[in-house]
């Protein structure tokens, strides 16, 4: 049950940085994408990763 408050809190944090850093510096959305993408599928292989 903890790793699901987590995933709820931690989302949308990142969300809120990433959009930040985008709009400041649009080169960046490839790498924050790739690196989100990654960290999703890594925590959804590895669920104990998370907590």
């Amino acid at each position: 049950m903890e790793t699901a408050v987590f995933g709820l809190s931690l989302t949308p944090l990142v969300s809120l940085i990433a959009g930040i850093l985008i709009l400041i510096m649009p080169r960046l959305l490839n790498y924050i994408v790739a690196f989100y993408l990654i960290l999703v599928g890594l925590l959804g292989l590895f669920p104990q990763l998370a907590g």
